[in-house]
């Protein structure tokens, strides 16, 4: 197998998208510091592991490997879109999105599209178009539709996550019986495209079984002047697995990913609301003494 390598250091780890994430993460330090609001060190850490695995999706050699192998993408997919968007509404503290939505265009719309129904058909519905054949082959290939997409994915993952785990203001979150509904609601409506990838009985996306669309898709992360002095037949240069296995391991990945963040949540779920349920009850005591 050929390795990663050949593709050169810019490909591998894309400097200028470290490089702004950087300053992203020094602008965020400088006004938590600078603001007299509180920002807890737990916050903190979790927006810096939000970071840190936004740039290991989107920047590190997992974002080459995701046009090598369709496993590596949907792995990708499942990280960037399950477990950055949650740590990213922890970590930026709630002054911060009170400020942004004194902005009244901006609340009113957040509003709405944070209503649970509207954020699950969002999020659920956009994702699974994107993996449609055509609609993924045509985005995989074109630079600002590739940019599009990817944000428009984030943006509505962000608004998916946004009424289990906000703690804003004026914003109401979902009760504990609720949440544990909206989460199966999740896991049910992104199952059909998880579905379609994990049975389909020949390779789907010709972004990487054709070579032509293959080297297009790859074009989006890798110098052409690096592309034009390597002699490339496929994927299949990149990995012993056939197309169809790597095909069917994507749609398993993603859905256990996804079963293990649902999972974890509901357990963090169960957690507050027995510590309510128990603070309550002691109140109660307290009282009737």
């Amino acid at each position: 197998m050929m390795p990663l390598s050949i593709f050169g250091f810019e490909a591998m780890w894309s400097p200028y998208f470290f490089v702004f994430l950087v300053a992203v993460t020094i602008a965020y330090f400088w006004l938590v510091n600078r603001s007299k609001q509180p920002t807890t060190p737990k916050q903190k850490t979790l927006f810096v592991t939000a970071i840190v695995l936004l740039y290991i999706c989107k920047g590190s050699p997992v974002d080459l490997l995701g046009h090598l192998m369709f496993s590596a993408h949907m792995t990708q997919m499942a990280v960037l879109y399950l477990m950055v968007p949650p740590l990213l509404i922890k970590g930026i503290p709630s002054w911060m999105f009170e400020a942004l939505f004194r902005i009244s265009f901006i609340r009113s719309t957040f509003t709405f599209l944070t209503k649970p129904i509207i954020a699950l058909f969002l999020f659920n519905g956009i994702f699974s178009l994107y993996h449609v054949p055509l609609i993924f082959d045509v985005v995989k290939t074109n630079m600002w539709l590739h940019a599009f997409m990817t944000i428009a994915i984030f943006i509505s993952a962000m608004i998916m996550w946004w009424p289990l785990v906000n703690e804003v203001k004026g914003f109401s979150t979902l009760s504990g019986l609720k949440k544990i509904g909206y989460i199966f609601a999740d896991g049910v409506l992104l199952t059909p495209a998880c579905a379609l990838i994990i049975f389909a009985d020949t390779p789907l996306y010709a972004t990487y079984y054709d070579p032509a669309a293959w080297m297009n898709a790859l074009a989006l992360c890798v110098p052409q002047s690096t592309l034009s002095s390597l002699e490339l037949s496929g994927p299949e240069m990149f990995s012993s697995m056939s197309l169809l296995h790597d095909q069917q391991l994507g749609g398993v990945l993603m859905k256990i990913i996804q079963e293990i963040v649902y999972g974890v949540m509901l357990f963090y779920i169960f957690i507050a609301w027995y510590r309510k349920e128990r603070d309550e009850e002691t109140i109660a005591v307290q009282t009737t003494k």
